[in-house]
C-alpha cells in the first residue's frame, strides 16, 4: 500500500465505524467472525492457549498533537508492546525518539522505511535507485540506534515502464547491495507484499526471498493486503519461518468496490490466521496499520488485537 493509501485511505472508513459505535462492543460480546459478523463470537473461544506475539501499532496512528514522549506512553498505556517508527533522517529527531521510547519502557520494534515508493528500487533510473538505496541505509541505522530488529522493504514496484521481470531481477540487485550493511548492523531487510503489482503469491515470494541467499533478507507479512488475490492463512503457511514480521488490517469487499475497516469488522478469516500463526510457531511482533485516533480508539483497537488473534479472552 502507499503512503496515501495507508493513512488518507484508511482513516475514513475505520474511523468512522468506531464513531458509529462498531468498535464499542469488542470489550463485550461483540466479536467479528470470519465473514465480520458478530454472530461468530463462540467461534474464537475454543481456541487453545494464546499466542506468543507482541502487540503493537505503526507511531502514525498515535495523535500527532502530542510530544514523542506522550505518544509512546499512549502507546504502553492502552495495552500495545511495540512500536514500529518512520524512517527518520535527522540525528537529533532519531535521537529524541530512542529517548522518548525508552522513558516509556517501549521497544521500537522496527522501522518502516519511507522512500520505496517515492524512489523504487525496480527503476532503470541510476539517481532514483541511489535515492532509494540512501533511504534504506538511514532506515539500517535508525533501527541500530533504536535497538530494532527489522525493516520494512518494499522491493519493487511493476507500472507501465517497468515490467514484472526487471523488477524482480533490479530489485534483487540492488538489494544484495544492502545485504552487508544488515549483516553488519544486525538488522534483518523484512520484505512486504503490498499493492505494487509485484510478488502476487505465497510461493512467488517465497521463492525471491530464498534466492538471495541470506539469512537477513526475510518477509513482513500483511495480512489484509492479500484479500483481494489470496488468503492469509495459505501466505503464512507457505512463508512459514521466513516471516518475521506483521502487519494487521481488515479488508471488506463490497459491490461497487471495497473499503478498509477496523479489525474484525472485514473479510479476514481470524480464526484461520491465528491458527495458521500458531501452526508455523511465530512469535514475533504483530502491529496493527490503521488510520489513527484517541486515547479510546486506540485501547479498542488493542483489545480487537487480543480478542481476534492473540486469544486473550
Amino acid at each position: 500500500m502507499s503512503k496515501v493509501s495507508r493513512r488518507n485511505f484508511l482513516k475514513s472508513s475505520v474511523t468512522a465505524a468506531w464513531a458509529s459505535g462498531l468498535g464499542g462492543g469488542v470489550a463485550g460480546s461483540l466479536v467479528a467472525a470470519p465473514g465480520g459478523s458478530a454472530s461468530g463470537a463462540a467461534k474464537l473461544t475454543p481456541f487453545p492457549a494464546a499466542l506468543s506475539i507482541k502487540k503493537g501499532l505503526v507511531f502514525d496512528m498515535l495523535p500527532p498533537s502530542l510530544s514523542y514522549s506522550d505518544r509512546f506512553k499512549m502507546a504502553r498505556d492502552v495495552g500495545f508492546d511495540v512500536v514500529q517508527a518512520p524512517t527518520t533522517p535527522d540525528e537529533h529527531t532519531a535521537e529524541e525518539i530512542k529517548n522518548a521510547a525508552a522513558a516509556a519502557n517501549i521497544r521500537i520494534d522496527s522501522v518502516m522505511n519511507m522512500d520505496h515508493w517515492k524512489y523504487p528500487l525496480s527503476s532503470d533510473d541510476p539517481e532514483v535507485v541511489e535515492k532509494s538505496l540512501a533511504g534504506m541505509r538511514t532506515s539500517l541505522h535508525n533501527a541500530k540506534l533504536w535497538g530494532s530488529g527489522a525493516v520494512l522493504l518494499v522491493p519493487a514496484v511493476v507500472n507501465p515502464a517497468t515490467s514484472y521481470r526487471d523488477a524482480w531481477t533490479r530489485s534483487q540487485k540492488e538489494i544484495r547491495k544492502l545485504i552487508p550493511l544488515a549483516e553488519e548492523l544486525k538488522i534483518m531487510i523484512a520484505l512486504e507484499e503490498v499493492w505494487n503489482k509485484f510478488l502476487l503469491s505465497p510461493l512467488e515470494m517465497a521463492k525471491y526471498i530464498a534466492e538471495f541467499q541470506s539469512p537477513w533478507i526475510k518477509a513482513w507479512f500483511d495480512v489484509g493486503n492479500v484479500l483481494l488475490y489470496g488468503y492469509p492463512q495459505d501466505w503464512i503457511r507457505t512463508l512459514g519461518k521466513d516471516i518475521v514480521n506483521v502487519h494487521l488490517k481488515d479488508f471488506k469487499r463490497k459491490e461497487n468496490g471495497y473499503a478498509w475497516v477496523n479489525l474484525g469488522e472485514g473479510d479476514v478469516d481470524w480464526p484461520a490466521v491465528r491458527q495458521a500463526f500458531a501452526e508455523i510457531g511465530y512469535s514475533g511482533s504483530a502491529i496493527a496499520e490503521l488510520a489513527g485516533g484517541d486515547e479510546a480508539y486506540l485501547r479498542d483497537v488493542s483489545r480487537r488485537i487480543d480478542r481476534l488473534l492473540l486469544g486473550r479472552l
